[in-house]
């Protein structure tokens, strides 16, 4: 199964009673294991988490740190950025020259790399004084 078909499938399964706009993600981990995550609202939470932030908490969860590759899918005219949050947690896990592909449900596809979604990104090194 590519990624693109991990993250259409993992989309059916998207919690959206509120926006109606499901989203799916895929991740390719170092060592080759694929992680998927969906969007999820809830009513005190109706923009609820993203499907990139679940992808990458099943990362974490099954001991993986370190993203090779991301596929995220929604049913919309153009690609769908991940938001900043989800921006962050990328560049928290995958190197700044990991490709990070966007697609719609009718086969637009963009792809981008980490750097590219999040320029003057923050990390552990601007702590280094701390």
């Amino acid at each position: 199964m590519t990624l693109l078909q991990a993250a259409t499938a993992v989309r059916e399964r998207a919690y959206a009673p509120y926006s109606r706009f499901k989203v799916g993600a895929a991740i390719r981990t170092k060592s080759g294991a694929v992680h998927v995550g969906c969007n999820v609202e809830n009513v005190a939470y109706p923009e609820g988490t993203c499907a990139e932030a679940g992808a990458i908490a099943a990362m974490v969860a099954a001991g993986e740190t370190e993203i090779a590759e991301v596929w995220v899918i929604a049913d919309s005219p153009e690609p769908v950025p991940p938001c900043g949050g989800c921006r962050q947690k990328l560049a928290e896990f995958a190197a700044q020259d990991v490709v990070v592909t966007l697609c719609t449900t009718d086969g637009k596809q963009k792809a981008m790399t980490v750097a590219d979604l999040l320029p003057g990104v923050f990390t552990a090194a601007h702590m280094d004084r701390a």
